[in-house]
């Protein structure tokens, strides 16, 4: 099938108006993103944050008049958005999407392979993965850094607790890289559901790799029992979830977190002092990688 989306470059201000007018003209989707590369960091609660310049564009089935679409917005909003129509040719965009992920290597001895294609190295340690929904393919910096982290560390026998586990990439690579035991939660159940397909895939059984939603842990059988917890959330979380996070750690346990940029490292790093000392471990693209291990007491 065959639509026409109308693009315009519009400002904050007049985003939700403008959002609003072209649904009711028909649109069956409307799309913002960045018109003038400025990032948008980890938003307040209940904020919805939006880039000064945003482009917009509104997805109409190939039948409709988009003169009346344009007729529909006062002229006022229009001015200055540089309206453009085009059509686009309809695709099967989960297998466009599979054509361009390809394999990843990180760190010395794992690779993360989409399922659908042949490991590469057929003799290292080879992650099969199917996000599905769920965050976490390995494309990202923070799940890369993570990965490279798990890869260099000594893993045989360990508990791991994954929180934010997502798509289960950094718990089945745990499992994968040597540990026995690893528990991911999520507050997300599609993402659950895709950990426990990643897991299945790589030939994890359930009961080494137990899956819950946050409020559905079992905090007297986990309490204290992991020798390595890796959240890679953001920076709030990681600093609101501090006592929850460091409350699956054995003594001496190793804490890995990401998900946060560099100029939020400090931050993280005082809030988490008085019971580890964390440092960066890891940078790539301006977000970073903290790692410590808890003191005992």
């Amino acid at each position: 099938m065959t639509w026409l989306q109308l693009r315009l470059n519009i400002v904050k201000s007049d985003v939700a108006e403008v959002e609003d007018l072209l649904l009711a003209a028909g649109a069956v989707a409307v799309t913002l993103e960045d018109n003038a590369d400025q990032p948008l960091l980890e938003p307040g609660v209940g904020e919805t944050p939006l880039w000064s310049q945003t482009r917009l564009t509104a997805l109409y089935p190939a039948d409709t008049n988009m003169e009346q679409v344009r007729q529909a917005l006062p002229g006022s909003l229009l001015q200055g958005t540089a309206p453009r129509v085009d059509i686009l040719e309809d695709k099967d965009w989960e297998r466009e999407w599979m054509r361009h992920y390809q394999p990843m290597q990180f760190g010395q001895r794992l690779w993360v392979c989409p399922s659908w294609l042949e490991p590469p190295d057929p003799t290292a340690v080879n992650l099969l993965l199917d996000p599905g929904l769920a965050f976490g393919t390995g494309t990202h910096p923070t799940t890369a850094l993570c990965l490279q982290q798990l890869d260099d560390m000594p893993l045989n026998g360990q508990t791991v607790v994954d929180y934010g586990c997502g798509s289960g990439i950094l718990a089945v690579a745990a499992l994968k890289l040597g540990a026995t035991l690893a528990l991911g939660v999520d507050n997300d159940p599609q993402a659950l559901a895709a950990c426990r397909d990643n897991a299945a895939r790589n030939s994890i059984a359930p009961e080494n790799l137990p899956v819950a939603l946050p409020s559905d842990v079992d905090q007297k059988v986990w309490a204290h029992r992991a020798e390595m917890v890796v959240a890679n959330i953001l920076a709030g979380p990681l600093i609101d979830l501090s006592g929850t996070l460091l409350g699956f750690l054995q003594p001496a346990g190793t804490l890995l977190l990401s998900g946060l940029l560099h100029n939020q490292a400090e931050a993280l790093c005082a809030h988490y002092a008085d019971k580890l000392q964390l440092r960066i471990v890891g940078e790539k693209d301006g977000w970073v990688c903290l790692q410590g291990k808890r003191t005992l007491g």
